[in-house]
């Protein structure tokens, strides 16, 4: 093992946009070795990549038991974004592995794609350039978002964001979450029920973190309950919306249009629903900013640099964020 303090970037966009980060890292005395494909590691290529490496830095990438069981040498695990469903939290604990991540760092981000998607949806802007450019000259009549209600599914810092957004645009705005905040008043969002939610929304954006209570929790029966036509955004976590529910619904006219900036496998297949006309896709670039990409890498940092010289990382992980973060 290298006597260096030894950091795995698995992360495709750690140090991609900005080299700041990293620069820090071995200006620290640490080896860096950067993900070389671009994409999320599979598991072996990840024990490969990682082998003798002290700190792991984790992008999209599963981190399973039985890989964890294998790095004998990592001692943290630092997110490059916030959620960490991926992670095998138990079989981190285990080994004494330490788990950071970097909440807020891309909210602001996430929340302009956010509302990129809405507007797009809204007013046909995908499809109508796609028309022209194919020649076609067609006035596609959209949907005005003044006066319309904006349903948020998870009210963390993201949901927040989105609301602060949609009350300048004039909508009213309601949302669902199991921690309902103060701030939530001052920006016009109204807490209801979920099935409240549901049924009264014109527009529902998705923000719950990824837990046992909230896989599938967008299925069949939840989409009866939506108006007719409804517009449905997702740039939190795929497993949050059953895909063969949101097929038919998008088929049958239920769901008007669907936007999604993430998918259970990445690169996904985009097969199926992926490829109806009324279905947005984007490859995952909710924090896909120069900006974003800065501030988390400078977070990470942080949080390695913090736990390589002893102390406790500013943004460690505990078992209590595993409910409640969103």
């Amino acid at each position: 093992m290298s006597e260096a303090f030894v950091v795995a970037s698995c992360s495709a966009t750690f140090g991609i946009f900005n080299d700041g980060p990293v620069k820090r890292l071995t200006d620290a005395g640490c080896e860096v070795r950067l993900n070389p494909w671009g994409r999320p590691m599979s598991s072996r290529e990840i024990l490969e990549h990682a082998d003798g490496a002290q700190a792991i830095i984790l992008g999209n990438d599963r981190l399973d038991a039985s890989t964890i069981d294998k790095l004998s040498d990592l001692r943290l695990i630092a997110r490059h974004g916030s959620g960490f469903d991926a992670i095998d939290f138990d079989a981190a604990t285990r080994h004494g592995i330490v788990i950071t991540n970097t909440p807020g760092a891309n909210r602001e981000e996430t929340a302009d794609l956010t509302f990129a998607l809405i507007l797009d949806l809204a007013r046909m802007v995908t499809e109508s350039v796609t028309q022209l450019k194919g020649g076609v000259w067609n006035k596609i009549p959209g949907r005005s978002l003044y006066g319309k209600t904006l349903g948020i599914i998870g009210v963390g810092q993201i949901g927040m964001a989105v609301a602060r957004r949609a009350m300048g645009f004039g909508m009213d705005i309601i949302g669902n979450d199991i921690v309902q905040r103060d701030e939530a008043a001052r920006l016009g969002l109204l807490y209801t029920s979920l099935n409240d939610l549901l049924s009264r929304s014109d527009i529902i954006s998705i923000h719950a973190p990824l837990t046992s209570a909230t896989r599938n929790l967008i299925g069949a029966r939840e989409l009866r309950r939506m108006k007719d036509g409804v517009l449905l955004v997702n740039t939190a976590r795929a497993g949050i919306v059953r895909k063969e529910a949101l097929e038919n619904a998008l088929k049958s006219g239920k769901v008007g249009g669907y936007a999604v900036d993430v998918y259970e496998n990445e690169p996904p297949e985009l097969d199926g629903v992926w490829q109806l006309p009324n279905v947005l896709t984007t490859p995952h670039i909710g924090s896909a900013t120069f900006e974003a990409n800065q501030r988390m890498g400078d977070i990470v940092v942080d949080n390695i640099l913090a736990f390589k010289d002893g102390y406790d990382p500013p943004n460690r992980v505990t078992a209590v964020d595993r409910v409640r973060f969103s």
